[in-house]
């Protein structure tokens, strides 16, 4: 977010969280991009800020989390002091989670492939209305085929990311009896170490799909410890997840810190992954 509409975000997760009785003496900024994460002190919570265009996702979320809840699925939980919805303040939409202070341990692989088996079997269990993981990728090629989203990826890389997306949405297939729901983004960014282990966070991703699509957000050597993982699968997915990330990078509108830096290293990560898988 720019500064002024930043100003105003944080605004609204402090006087959200007053208004329902917590204790907000300060405010940081944990993460800031076309929604924030706050970290609202000492009350112990945080605050996900998002446009009311992000509505519907947010709701996704609370949804989600709600579910996975009542399964004891290893994600970051709703804060247990306020009723578990979106509030409504300045144009923003404000959900309030439990902050969870973070271990100086790292997640190695084996533990991360754990969290994973043990959040794939609790997504088993709830049932809920999903995207399939070929639906993003429909949305992401749009992006790149829209020339006036997308006005400055050169022809040639526009080329790669667009043979790319269809090529291998297609080859990966439309839905199939392995598919489940799944997180949709699980990499280490949204995998918090904690006194309770390792917990998933942003969980507004879900979608349907294989495991695979899951394992190919993580480090590689995760995929080597989840029994069962199709490793080839695993490939072909890392190299559309990148190319889904590259199309957002080029949008016109996009927000993510240090843009210009990954625009140029997700088209490379587009072409080192399909050079793995046997694609390039």
């Amino acid at each position: 977010m720019e500064p002024s509409e930043l100003r105003r975000a944080v605004e609204a997760g402090r006087a959200t969280a007053s208004e329902l009785g917590l204790q907000v003496d300060d405010v940081v900024v944990i993460h800031n991009s076309d929604r924030v994460a706050l970290r609202l002190v000492p009350c112990g919570v945080l605050a996900r800020v998002a446009p009311l265009g992000h509505l519907a996702d947010a709701e996704f979320e609370v949804a989600v989390a709600r579910r996975l809840a009542d399964v004891d699925a290893p994600v970051a939980e709703l804060d247990p002091r306020v009723e578990p919805r979106v509030f409504l303040r300045d144009a923003f939409a404000v959900s309030l989670w439990t902050f969870y202070e973070p271990q100086e341990s790292e997640i190695g692989p084996a533990e991360y492939a754990d969290a994973f088996l043990r959040h794939h079997a609790a997504l088993r269990r709830i049932d809920l209305d999903a995207p399939h993981f070929t639906d993003r990728v429909a949305r992401a090629l749009a992006e790149v085929n829209d020339r006036e989203n997308s006005p400055e990826l050169p022809d040639s890389d526009r080329e790669l990311l667009s043979g790319t997306l269809s090529g291998l949405s297609a080859m990966i297939g439309t839905e199939n009896a392995r598919d489940q729901l799944l997180h949709g983004e699980p990499h280490p960014g949204n995998l918090l170490n904690t006194w309770r282990g390792p917990l998933f966070v942003d969980l507004a991703t879900c979608c349907r799909g294989p495991v695979e699509f899951d394992l190919a957000h993580a480090p590689e050597e995760v995929a080597k410890h989840y029994a069962g993982a199709d490793h080839g699968l695993v490939h072909q997915c890392r190299a559309l997840n990148w190319a889904m990330f590259s199309a957002w990078r080029w949008r016109q509108d996009d927000q993510m810190p240090d843009r210009a830096h990954w625009r140029v290293a997700g088209l490379h990560r587009v072409r080192t992954a399909l050079d793995r898988c046997g694609l390039g």
